[in-house]
């Protein structure tokens, strides 16, 4: 993490940061966030981001109404200026400080803003997969919301490095393929692209709007053996925008048509 932050817009060093510890956003994971990208000292697709943050917000009952996109934007571009930066990931977080009506304590906020900044994660430019043990509920409530609450995300990750791959690729309780555990999932069969279609349960990312606003792909429910019948697979996201999937537990695929019309 770089030196500054910024904590409800104001510049100030992680070490000063408090949340209530009794608030929805630390009891239950009550929050929100996006991983936005910046290049040449600006964030790239800050629209996309911020209208997906305002409607997870409405969706999960986090309260706004207190921050508007243009006071939002001011406090990303002073943190960018305080840490100098001209090439990074920034992420945005909307925690819910406001009690619940199981734990009914007194809060004196009910939304507070967090902009911390890091350098890009260094990634292989192709990516070895395993299918994840952990199943994506495609009827969960907080299905195409990026919720704080992201511990499954994270032990599906974590199983997968546990056993030497880089990401997991996660199916819905119908076998359908949904996405990885930190990125959204396209595949190219015959020169033609594809991508989960949301019904799956995966993430509307931001990189996944840009690109099927830029390319004719087509949302589409498959499962396993289809998948991997595919010529190539890519991953999405904000933090590795377009990367290669090289292999899944051993079958591999290449990445000629990738290299050639996307990247």
């Amino acid at each position: 993490m770089h030196e500054f932050a910024s904590f409800n817009q104001k510049i100030t060093t992680p070490e000063q940061i408090n949340l209530s510890a009794i608030s929805s956003a630390a009891i239950y994971g009550k929050g929100i966030f996006t991983t936005v990208a910046i290049y040449d000292k600006k964030p790239f697709l800050w629209e996309k981001h911020w209208r997906r943050l305002t409607q997870n917000a409405e969706k999960i009952g986090v309260n706004l109404s207190e921050f508007d996109e243009d006071s939002v934007k001011i406090a990303f571009d002073e943190l960018i200026q305080a840490n100098k930066i001209e090439t990074a990931r920034a992420r945005i977080t909307f925690f819910d400080e406001s009690a619940s009506a199981i734990w009914n304590f007194k809060t004196a906020k009910s939304t507070s803003l967090l902009i911390t900044t890091v350098d890009f994660k260094k990634t292989d430019e192709n990516l070895r997969l395993t299918v994840s043990p952990y199943r994506i509920n495609s009827k969960s409530p907080l299905v195409n919301i990026k919720s704080c609450n992201y511990l499954e995300n994270i032990l599906a990750l974590e199983d997968a490095k546990r056993k030497g791959f880089d990401e997991a690729l996660r199916l819905n309780e119908k076998n359908e393929i949904v996405s990885a555990t930190m990125a959204n999932l396209f595949w190219i069969k015959d020169e033609k692209i594809y991508t989960s279609a949301l019904e799956t349960g995966c993430l509307a990312g931001t990189t996944r709007e840009y690109l099927t606003e830029k390319f004719a792909i087509e949302e589409k429910i498959i499962n396993l053996e289809d998948l991997m019948q595919a010529d190539e697979i890519f991953l999405t996201s904000a933090g590795i925008f377009i990367k290669s999937v090289s292999e899944i537990d051993g079958k591999t695929f290449g990445n000629n048509f990738l290299s050639k019309k996307i990247v």
